[in-house]
């Protein structure tokens, strides 16, 4: 049925977006864990200060997987036919992805080296920058989502569109 392959056709798409960010992390790992004598032979370089994983980072980590919960529970409020929970859901899951996406714009722009600061820089500012852009996509289709259960376009029974929303946000 054309469900099934909507259904398969997503699966499909997060498969080749999880394999675009594996090659980042390969990256790292490469860098990270075997750093070449170019960059002082240590991860991070020497002259790299590093952010700590405590502060922003740490925060935007909460506010995703929050937003993983929000996005479950409106999901499961479709299902049980509780629109009013499920907007809710919804409007919280998007506060999450707002916030999310001010703090790693402040991130960036406080963040102590550039894109132009060797392997570091780049394979951070790459692999942030395109998670934060597939942040940004989630947060249209979530809102999207939003729209259209207001409008009654989801039931019980028929909400794939909601559904495909909610894998790729499970993902980013």
């Amino acid at each position: 049925s054309s469900s099934q392959g909507l259904r398969m056709g997503m699966i499909l798409f997060i498969v080749s977006e999880v394999m675009f960010f594996f090659a980042f992390f390969w990256a790292f790992f490469t860098s990270s864990i075997s750093p070449v004598f170019n960059i002082g032979g240590v991860w991070p370089p020497t002259h790299i200060v590093a952010i700590s994983p405590w502060g922003l980072p740490f925060v935007n980590t909460i506010l995703l997987l929050s937003s993983g919960a929000s996005v479950t529970w409106a999901h499961h409020a479709i299902v049980a036919g509780f629109k009013k929970e499920a907007m809710l859901g919804l409007n919280i899951t998007l506060l999450f992805a707002i916030a999310f996406t001010a703090m790693q714009g402040f991130e960036y722009s406080s963040a102590p080296f550039s894109m132009s600061d060797g392997v570091y820089g780049s394979v951070f500012y790459m692999a942030t920058g395109f998670h934060g852009f597939h942040v940004i996509i989630g947060t249209i289709f979530l809102a999207i989502c939003t729209v259209r259960l207001y409008f009654d376009h989801f039931s019980r029974q028929h909400h794939f569109g909601f559904e495909a929303a909610a894998w790729y946000w499970h993902f980013v």
